[in-house]
C-alpha cells in the first residue's frame, strides 16, 4: 500500500461479465483513477454502463493489457483456472468454486466433508422419482433447481405444508412445464430459524478480514411475500469474529485454497437452537451485496482487488455499525419479459430531486452526457444504500436516499432491515453473536 504522501499506484483492470452485473464496481474503480475496460457477453445488456466505463467488444485481445482480470459471475471457472496457470492475475472464478454454487448437491457434500452440519437433502434428475419420494416421506421441503436455471429465482419453492402436499403440486407442475430446462434439482428439508449469511474475500490462501455478515430480503413484497427475486435488499455489518463463519465457511478454507480461488465467497444459512445449517454458496460477487459493501468499506477498491489477486496479505477497512441497501426496480423485474420492458421501461430517465447522489449505485443504467437512463432489459435499476451506528440509523439514511430517486413506474421494498430486532434477539439467545 502507498504510504502517506506517496502517489498511489494506478492499475489496469479488465472486467469480463455475462450480464454486466459488476458495472457499479467497475465504475467505482474508474472513479479512483484506475484504467478499466469492461466486456459484456450478453447482447441485451451490452449498453449497461455506457457513459460510465470504457467498453470493449472482445476481452481476450486485452488480457495481456490488464494487471488484473475480473470475472464477476459463475461460469468462468475454467477460463479463470487457465489464466492463472498462464501467470495472469485473476479475481473471481475457479472450476471448483463454480461447482460449489451451481451443483447444489456437490456443495452440500463438500460442506459435510469439511465437518459442517448440513440439512437432509436429496438430489434428483427425475420429477417422477421426486414425487414418489415425497409421497413416501411427507415433510416440508424446499425445491432448489441446480445449474444455470437456478438464476430464475422464481423457480425455488419453499414448502409450507407438513404433509408435503404443496411440494407435490409444484413438482407435478414443474414436470409438465419445466422438465426440459430443469435437469437436476435438490429437495432439502425445511429448517425454521433465522436466515443469515456470512461471506469474505479470499486471496488464494486465506480469508481476508473482516467478515461480512448479511441478512438478505429475497421476496418481492414486504414481509417476505410474493415471488423470489434473488434479493430486494440486504442488511450487513462487518466483524472479525462470527460463530456462524467459524462453523461454516471457515471450515472450507483448505478446500477453497486448494482450488486456487481468489474473490468473494458467501454461504447462506439457517440458524436455530440446534445448530447452523448452510443452504447454498455464492462463489462470486453478490448482487446487490457488492454495492452495499461499497457503502461500508473505506479501503480503495482498486488497490484491494489488485492486492488479493496478487495473493497479498491485506485487510479491508470497514465502517463501524451497519449498512442497508435497497433495490430500486422497474417492470418487468423480477421476470424476463422483453415486451413489458419495452412498453413500460425502455429508455426511462432516472432523475434525482437533489444533485447530491450519496448512496446511489448503478444497476442496469447508462449515461448520456449528464443524464442517466435505464439500460439492459431486466428492470434492475439502482441499489440505494445508507449507513448508521445502529440498524435504525442505517435504515433511515438508506430510505432518505431512496426518496431522492425518481423513475417512472419504480418500486422497492419498504421494510429492508426491519427484521433485525427479532433476528438479532434470536441469534443472541442461541450464542451466535
Amino acid at each position: 500500500m502507498a504510504s502517506s504522501g506517496e502517489e498511489k499506484k494506478k492499475y489496469k483492470f479488465l472486467f469480463v461479465t455475462q450480464e454486466a452485473l459488476s458495472a457499479d464496481l467497475a465504475w467505482q474503480i474508474t472513479k479512483e483513477g484506475h484504467s478499466v475496460k469492461f466486456y459484456c457477453h450478453n447482447q441485451p445488456e451490452k449498453d449497461v454502463g455506457d457513459g460510465f466505463i470504457d467498453k470493449v467488444d472482445d476481452w481476450e485481445s486485452h488480457k495481456d493489457w490488464a494487471d488484473v482480470i475480473v470475472f464477476d459471475d459463475v461460469g468462468f471457472g475454467a477460463k479463470a483456472d487457465q489464466l492463472r496457470k498462464d501467470g495472469k492475475f485473476v479475481f473471481g472464478g475457479s472450476g471448483y468454486a463454480d461447482k460449489l454454487e451451481l451443483d447444489r448437491s456437490f456443495g452440500q457434500e463438500e460442506l459435510k466433508d469439511a465437518g459442517v452440519l448440513i440439512l437432509p437433502a436429496h438430489n434428483f434428475t427425475s420429477f417422477d422419482d421426486a414425487i414418489a419420494f415425497v409421497k413416501a416421506n411427507p415433510e416440508k421441503y424446499v425445491i432448489k433447481p441446480s445449474g444455470d436455471i437456478q438464476d430464475q429465482k422464481e423457480l425455488l419453492f419453499v414448502g409450507q405444508e407438513e404433509d408435503g402436499n404443496d411440494v407435490l403440486q409444484v413438482l407435478e407442475h414443474y414436470k409438465i412445464t419445466w422438465s426440459k430446462k430443469i435437469k437436476e434439482f435438490l429437495l432439502q428439508k425445511v429448517a425454521e430459524g433465522v436466515e443469515v449469511a456470512v461471506g469474505a474475500f479470499f486471496n488464494g490462501k486465506d480469508f481476508v478480514m473482516p467478515i461480512c455478515v448479511n441478512f438478505e430480503h429475497k421476496r418481492l413484497f414486504p414481509n417476505e411475500t410474493g415471488p423470489s427475486t434473488g434479493e430486494m435488499g440486504t442488511l450487513i455489518y462487518w466483524t472479525k469474529n462470527s460463530p456462524v463463519f467459524d462453523e461454516t465457511l471457515k471450515k472450507m478454507k483448505a478446500k477453497i485454497a486448494a482450488s486456487g480461488y481468489v474473490g468473494y465467497i458467501d454461504v447462506n444459512c439457517i440458524a436455530n437452537s440446534r445448530g447452523i445449517w448452510p443452504l447454498e454458496f455464492t462463489s462470486r460477487l453478490g448482487y446487490p451485496t457488492i454495492s452495499i459493501q461499497m457503502e461500508g468499506i473505506t479501503s480503495e477498491w482498486g488497490q484491494f482487488v489488485y492486492d488479493i489477486a496478487h495473493g497479498s496479505d491485506t485487510q479491508l477497512r470497514a465502517k463501524k455499525g451497519y449498512q442497508v441497501g435497497v433495490v430500486v426496480a422497474i417492470p418487468p423485474f423480477p421476470f424476463e419479459d422483453v415486451k413489458a420492458f419495452r412498453k413500460y421501461s425502455e429508455g426511462a430517465a432516472i432523475l434525482f430531486r437533489r444533485q447530491n447522489q450519496d448512496g446511489i449505485h448503478i444497476g442496469e443504467v447508462k449515461r448520456e452526457k449528464d443524464d442517466w437512463y435505464i439500460a439492459g432489459e431486466s428492470g434492475y435499476a439502482l441499489v440505494v444504500t445508507g449507513s448508521g451506528a445502529t440498524v435504525a440509523d442505517a435504515i433511515k439514511e438508506s430510505y432518505q436516499h431512496v426518496k431522492n430517486v425518481m423513475i417512472p413506474n419504480m418500486f422497492y421494498r419498504s421494510d429492508i432491515g426491519q427484521r433485525w430486532s427479532r433476528d438479532s434477539d434470536m441469534l443472541l439467545s442461541w450464542g451466535y453473536f
